[in-house]
């Protein structure tokens, strides 16, 4: 920053120099008047005049011996400047602009010069800033033993742990280590934290940025902060650098040329460049995170850049049940607290997600002024991170909106419970939420590494109930525009369905992802089997009609159900 703010001194003053200068210069130069072509000759016969300027044909200038400068009309006489040399005159042809011209010169001097001044200013900036981004960070007091979860993902950064440590003993069988790995997996499941708990058990520098560091409106900045960032690293012994974000300087290069981005480019090959065989990176691991692995450029993927490709997934019930318990030690919890309950509840939560719904229970047990955290504060806690917080002032909403949302949610409550037997449906409202829900309904879906063709078509049903529910009660013409997130959830799964997993007979196994733009015989298909499922739906509602009526009026009456509440409705 002192740097900076020399530099910055030390560009005003050199400008204001040189106005100075200019400023001085100019008012130094006297300043040519007008004259009659009368008053030339009285001047011309006296001996005053010491030099005539002859610029064009129509006019001329001349200076007096005492400095003065005078212009007046050119006679253009073929004998004129033959009588001037008589009289031991000077005589200039084109010449008398030469002061302008020193002026112009120092014009574009100044501009030339300050110009520079500020390229080298943005220069300097940058690589002030890019040292800064780059500064060496001691990895924080964490090992893997405090990364709950994710155990496979462990076991492989143990290995790089130990390459750093004892590199000798694989030099012993001339194994190469490493140069880089890749962590990949939805947000949130703690890619960042494995990276850091790799440096701290290394005990090695840690250098952490991210791939948006490296976008720069700017020409060769991203590719210059790549060869900055490794020639820092390299100054140590051993080093860790993680890259967060790849993808935002790693995606796949267009294959036309029109439509690359240079910059990108750039500061992806140099990446390339630091990481392969021409440089030496034998004591340097390159960490990198990313959600999207299918984005990234394939010469990044190859071996002997990123070699390993490490997938940090979603916890399951286990994992889910020691994050929370890691999250949860410092914290004074009461005696009812199931942790397995709430492991079993949290199905798809990410780490942070459940770090954030133990955050809540807290924040909630606090405002209430309790001595400890409950069951009850994590459960409301759960209900505030997928639905967010109940609207507390529900006077403006009319008797038939609260009876749509009631006959809405009870809807995807019943055809949940008679399609979806292993989902728990935990509650049920039609209390308005903070997220924009005019009411919600809570399932707990069992944990599964699979999901069946029949599962995906009842989770669509479930989907499509609400508006089912709807268009039943109120008739066709009076469905809401309630059903737009079912719509939008139940078309997701269906194309999934039809473009990835090659569940039709009729499109066959193909991955249609692969092929750009949704052909119509996808579209086709994709509006036959929702209208079928939402016929079908339909006709299982009707059938059950006395049981939505109950769900429905007991919304009406308590304004949500729990799940044995409901448990007795239905059966």
């Amino acid at each position: 920053m002192l740097k900076i703010k020399k530099k910055l001194f030390f560009i005003t003053f050199l400008a204001l120099t040189i106005s100075l200068f200019i400023g001085v210069y100019s008012y130094n130069i006297p300043s040519v008047m007008k004259s009659s072509y009368k008053d030339f000759l009285v001047r011309l016969n006296s001996g005053k005049i010491s030099d005539v300027y002859i610029e064009s044909s129509s006019n001329i200038k001349y200076t007096l011996k005492n400095g003065k400068k005078y212009s007046t009309s050119n006679p253009n006489t073929n004998t004129f400047k033959e009588e001037l040399l008589i009289k031991d005159i000077n005589v200039h042809e084109g010449t008398y602009s030469s002061s302008n011209l020193s002026n112009m010169i120092i014009s574009v001097l100044l501009i030339l010069g300050v110009g520079l001044l500020a390229y080298r200013y943005i220069k300097s900036k940058s690589k002030l800033k890019s040292s800064s981004l780059f500064k060496e960070a001691t990895a924080p007091n964490i090992n893997f033993d405090d990364v709950a979860g994710n155990i496979e993902t462990k076991e492989s950064l143990r290995e790089l742990v130990d390459f750093l440590k004892t590199p000798e003993k694989y030099k012993k069988f001339n194994a190469r280590q490493p140069k880089g790995v890749i962590l990949y997996g939805p947000p949130g499941t703690g890619k960042t934290l494995m990276a850091k708990a790799l440096a701290s058990e290394a005990n090695v520098p840690f250098y952490s940025t991210s791939g948006s560091d490296f976008v720069q409106m700017y020409a060769g900045v991203g590719a210059s902060r790549i060869r900055d960032l490794f020639k820092k690293a390299r100054e140590n012994e051993k080093a860790v650098i993680f890259i967060d974000e790849v993808d935002a300087i790693g995606k796949k290069r267009a294959a036309s040329p029109d439509s690359s981005n240079d910059e990108r480019d750039q500061t992806l090959n140099a990446l390339l460049t630091e990481m392969s065989g021409f440089k030496s990176c034998d004591n340097i691991i390159v960490l990198a995170a990313t959600n999207r692995l299918d984005s990234l450029d394939e010469a990044l993927l190859r071996p002997g850049r990123f070699d390993r490709h490490i997938e940090v997934s979603l916890p399951d019930i286990n994992a889910r049940e020691s994050i929370l318990r890691l999250h949860c030690t410092d914290k004074p919890l009461s005696n009812d607290v199931d942790i397995r309950k709430l492991a079993e509840m949290t199905v798809y939560f990410s780490g942070a997600k459940l770090e954030n719904l133990v955050n809540e229970a807290a924040i909630l047990a606090a405002k209430n002024n309790k001595e400890l955290i409950e069951q009850f504060d994590f459960e409301k806690a759960y209900e505030i991170v997928l639905a967010g917080f109940e609207k507390k002032d529900r006077s403006y909403i009319k008797e038939n909106d609260r009876r749509i949302t009631a006959y809405h949610e009870a809807g995807h409550a019943l055809v949940s419970r008679l399609l979806l037997p292993n989902v728990k449906v935990k509650k049920v409202s039609i209390i308005p939420s903070t997220k924009g829900a005019g009411g919600y309904t809570l399932n707990i879906h069992p944990n599964s590494l699979y999901h069946t063709k029949i599962s995906l078509i009842n989770n669509i049903k479930v989907s499509l109930a609400g508006r089912a529910a709807e268009d039943i009660i109120f008739g066709s013409d009076n469905i809401t525009t309630g059903a737009e997130g079912d719509i939008k959830h139940a078309t997701n799964i269906l194309l999934s369905m039809i473009k990835h997993y090659g569940m039709f007979e009729s499109m066959g196994m193909l991955n249609y992802e692969m092929i750009e733009g949704a052909s119509q015989k996808v579209l086709d298909l994709s509006n036959y089997n929702i209208t079928l499922y939402y016929n079908e739906v339909l006709t299982l509602l009707q059938e059950n009609k006395a049981t939505l009526d109950k769900i429905a009026d007991a919304l009406l009456e308590k304004e949500y159900l729990e799940e044995d509440e409901l448990s007795i409705l239905v059966s």
